[in-house]
């Protein structure tokens, strides 16, 4: 038997089920090391923010107690990950090396070079897909190129593509060299917050690690799956999944979240349309992750070149105001504040918000995604990418891209009971739902009985919703006329 041990890198993958490389290293019978590096050299601006981080420590908490059950300790190290990981394989004269393959752009150039050293250095290297339905690279058009529309893209995959690998279960034990490695300490890293701890909301809301992935999943298909398809854009209903975060660091793979759907909806027919409406929304995430491998540019420059001449503007109060919530545009506001208070937003709200940054206020979009990028507890690059230039009008898939959302026609659409606003706009709570979405036109008794002072209480509009509208509009016969 080979005494000598094999690594397992952990990345974004911190999962002890369906974890290829985890089961391949298991497999070869050898004492496994399992570790993970924090590396804030590699991504460049892309370091991962402060909710991220939040999650990231939380995260890790629970992985190493679901390896602490299987027999081995979980390996913390900081640095550049692939002098680490040099290091590592010297200092443990390990003679295999397995990872999950990750798709931003800078992994992909990193991981390729790494993976070229350690054969050089006569170790194995094995990579595997522990992150996506399938790999990016697979769905081809029929010209053999890249899909830029998802509802092609989506059916190629579930007509043309085997369908994915049905989730494996963790491995029973592994065992720990003898003479382990030393591992950083979790509270070294400084991962959470403390002057000042903002994450108290967080807490509040989110459970991370595979036990609160499959715990919200199993929730979600429990009680909000049957009626997904219409509660998933009603904001002030608890009708999503919140799995994202869940899924970006990998406490769950998609397999098992696709399967599970699969399994509920062969259970419960009825609820079939809504389920496969779940499902298509995996297949967004995979989009978005076909666009970056495809596109690797799409989180800094414009997909569509064309609005590299759209006049954007530097507004740097007006940024400021939509970062706070303090826009004066309520259902814009509750996104916002939503957002800094739980480390998330509804979907719907996002398209909300980011149509008001990039089109009301005509501030670059990629100020919107630097922000959301920082707060998030699932950024994640690619999605982050894909819909925020999918919003302006710049990405793939974004026509109309002359589409402006009004904000309070969205408003009075998606939350017609006003319960979302009034949950993170509460100073507008005794507003009657007339006005509550554009209280600027509310008459002074009404505010008077609401007890608001426009400009005091909550802030007047910061801009026109038409002259803002016409602005953009502008904006975009300017780029068309070029194009």
């Amino acid at each position: 038997m080979n005494n000598a041990p094999v690594i397992v890198w952990f990345r974004q993958d911190l999962r002890i089920a369906d974890n290829a490389a985890l089961l391949a290293a298991s497999a070869s019978g050898q004492p496994v090391v399992a570790l993970y590096i924090l590396d804030d050299e590699t991504p460049g601006e892309w370091r991962i923010g402060g909710a991220s981080r939040w999650w990231l420590h939380h995260s890790l908490a629970s992985l190493k107690a679901d390896l602490d059950g299987l027999g081995t300790e979980l390996i913390l190290r900081k640095g550049h990950a692939a002098h680490v990981l040099k290091d590592m394989v010297s200092q443990t004269k390990a003679t295999a090396v397995h990872w999950n393959r990750l798709y931003e752009p800078y992994a992909i150039a990193r991981d390729k070079a790494l993976k070229a050293d350690l054969q050089a250095m006569d170790i194995d290297v094995s990579s595997y897909n522990a992150s996506l339905l399938f790999e990016p690279w697979s769905a081809k058009t029929k010209t053999g190129g890249p899909y830029r529309v998802f509802t092609p893209f989506w059916r190629n995959c579930m007509r043309e593509l085997d369908a994915p690998e049905h989730p494996k279960e963790a491995p029973r034990k592994l065992t720990s060299p003898k003479d382990g490695p030393a591992s950083d300490t979790l509270d070294s890293w400084h991962l959470l917050p403390t002057r000042p701890d903002w994450a108290g909301g967080l807490a509040d809301q989110w459970s991370p690690g595979s036990k609160g992935a499959s715990a919200r999943l199993g929730r979600f298909l429990d009680e909000a799956a049957g009626g997904y398809k219409e509660a998933r854009d009603m904001p002030g209903v608890d009708g999503t999944s919140g799995l994202s975060p869940h899924l970006h660091f990998g406490e769950i793979s998609p397999r098992h979240a696709f399967w599970a759907a699969k399994s509920h909806a062969d259970k419960h027919p009825a609820q079939t349309t809504s389920v496969d409406k779940f499902i298509a929304e995996l297949g967004w995430r995979e989009f978005a992750y076909h666009l970056l491998y495809h596109f690797p540019n799409i989180p800094t420059d414009n997909y569509q070149d064309k609005f590299d001449g759209f006049p954007w503007r530097d507004d740097a109060e007006g940024l400021a105001a939509w970062q706070k919530g303090m826009t004066g545009y309520p259902m814009v506001d509750a996104g916002m504040r939503q957002l800094w208070q739980t480390g998330w937003m509804h979907n719907r709200v996002r398209m909300i918000v980011a149509s008001f940054l990039a089109k009301h206020l005509m501030v670059h979009w990629r100020e919107g995604e630097s922000w959301f990028w920082d707060t998030l507890v699932d950024a994640d690059l690619a999605a982050n990418a894909a819909s925020w230039q999918w919003v302006a009008g710049s990405g793939a898939d974004a026509a109309p891209y002359f589409r402006i959302f009004n904000p309070m026609t969205q408003g009075n659409k998606f939350d017609p009971d006003g319960d979302y606003v009034r949950k993170y706009v509460p100073e507008l709570a005794k507003l009657p739902n007339k006005y509550l979405f554009s209280p600027w036109t509310a008459p002074e008794g009404v505010l008077d009985q609401a007890g608001v002072v426009l400009g005091t209480d909550y802030p007047r509009p910061i801009v026109d919703h038409s002259d803002a509208r016409e602005r953009a509009l502008c904006g975009y016969s300017e780029i068309k006329k070029a194009s």
